[in-house]
């Protein structure tokens, strides 16, 4: 039966202090599956996650298409289960994008590795029209959703969330691995606001995304990590020098959001 596995993204536990193993504990008492490495995890770190039965992601960031093969190779070579990936600068154009994503595609079936392109600022796919263009050109894309770019970046509501929920349709069918965040119109990631108008457009995303997986009777999971970053790259809000939320109990909540919209997408 298909299911959702939950990873935690170890770069949203930047500075934390506690030895690698008893973090990879603590993960696992609170019900996360796996964790996503923001970069590869080296052997006695991915020694530790497997002692404890705990799943592995990669990520990565992709220039050129000379650059994809040798990450793939190590991603499959290191047992990671698939990797997600920032493709780009998004300024490259039509030809450049389209080398991009083929290469990207060829190293997947290669190595046998699902590599997974990002919905992410200063990459090929931050825009929604572009990103359902490349879909109409290479329906195999399967996509990395991290929504809180598109939501914020390109102001989902403004001019009906619904018909851009609609439009970008092609693109939430091909979820397959998703960044759990939550923006609101101006601010690129916000605290857990219960029956905020934007966070239910998010269990709108991530349940069509999970919708879209199970339909399409691809693969056995679909990924969720949640990816809460620090105030040192401008993600998490401070007011007086202190973050405006917990990130840790913030990601446990992110979590058990998903798995109802999961659990939502299985009854529709």
């Amino acid at each position: 039966m298909a299911q959702l596995r939950c990873y935690m993204s170890l770069l949203a536990l930047k500075g934390d202090r506690r030895e690698f193993r008893a973090l990879i504990d603590d993960l696992q008492a609170v019900g996360f599956d796996g964790v996503q490495f923001i970069e590869l995890g080296n052997k006695e770190e991915l020694a530790v996650c497997r002692s404890r039965g705990m799943r592995v992601a990669a990520s990565g960031r992709i220039n050129a298409p000379r650059e994809v093969g040798s990450l793939a190779e190590r991603v499959a070579g290191d047992g990671y289960g698939c990797a997600t990936l920032h493709a780009g600068w998004g300024i490259e154009d039509d030809g450049e994008a389209a080398g991009l994503i083929e290469s990207i595609l060829e190293a997947s079936w290669r190595w046998r590795v699902p590599l997974y392109i990002e919905t992410h600022r200063a990459t090929i796919c931050q825009d929604m029209w572009r990103t359902v263009q490349f879909v109409k050109r290479f329906p195999e894309m399967r996509f990395n959703g991290d929504f809180s770019h598109w939501y914020a970046g390109q102001e989902m509501v403004y001019g009906g969330f619904q018909k851009k929920l609609n439009f970008i349709q092609p693109v939430l069918e091909r979820v397959r691995f998703v960044h759990g965040r939550i923006a609101n119109p101006g601010c690129i990631q916000v605290p857990v606001e219960q029956h905020a108008t934007h966070v239910e457009h998010f269990k709108q995303l991530w349940t069509a995304s999970f919708t879209g997986f199970l339909r399409s009777g691809e693969g056995e999971h679909i990924c969720f990590a949640p990816e809460l970053l620090g105030p040192d790259i401008y993600y998490a809000r401070t007011f007086g020098g202190i973050e405006e939320s917990n990130r840790w109990q913030q990601a446990i909540l992110l979590k058990e959001i998903a798995q109802q919209c999961f659990a939502a997408a299985q009854r529709s």
